[in-house]
């Protein structure tokens, strides 16, 4: 409940507040949030595609019109394996018409090893899509895992952290919050 109400609190504050998101979610960094890189400006993206657990292949245009925080992980990786139900956390309370998190395992992660992985961590609702070849990865300048990545809803990357965070504290819940306020 707590976390709603941080949440109903930093949208509102961000209803009222200008348009300057750089500005707006640098300065609502607090704790692991501190390592969010905030762009001056907008930078665009590759239009490189991923695929889902099916196959289906991908982009980050499915998601125009939509915040969405993309997040690089792998299942070998301990500090993902930390993230990820924060990320999962994060999804399942403000994932919706506004928002989204996008995972996307990058390298060799076999699906077993994967559904094991988000079973024992306990994630419920976050997608799984992949980047076995690492194309994806090496065009964003992902260099260590995890990367994390905002996009604004043109699709274009506004912050970047390298490293885990929690991204269920209320300090992320604000900076998703502010940029889902902004209505382009």
């Amino acid at each position: 409940m707590r976390h709603l109400l941080a949440v109903v609190l930093y949208t509102a504050l961000g209803l009222g507040a200008n348009a300057g998101a750089a500005a707006d979610i640098a300065g609502l960094r607090e704790g692991s949030m501190l390592k969010l890189a905030v762009h001056e400006a907008p930078v665009e993206v590759p239009a490189t595609s991923f695929t889902d657990a099916e196959g289906a292949e991908h982009g980050f245009a499915d998601w125009k019109g939509k915040v969405v925080l993309v997040n690089f992980w792998a299942t070998w990786c301990a500090p993902c394996r930390k993230e990820l139900p924060a990320l999962d956390a994060l999804n399942r309370d403000l994932g919706g018409d506004d928002f989204a998190v996008v995972t996307i395992a990058t390298g060799r992660n076999p699906q077993p090893a994967i559904t094991r992985l988000f079973d024992e961590v306990g994630v419920k609702t976050l997608p799984v899509y992949l980047d076995p070849k690492l194309q994806l990865s090496r065009e964003m300048g992902v260099l260590g895992l995890p990367v994390s990545i905002l996009l604004n809803r043109e699709g274009q990357e506004v912050a970047r952290m390298s490293g885990d965070a929690e991204w269920d504290s209320d300090s992320a819940r604000a900076i998703v919050a502010a940029l889902v306020a902004e209505k382009g």
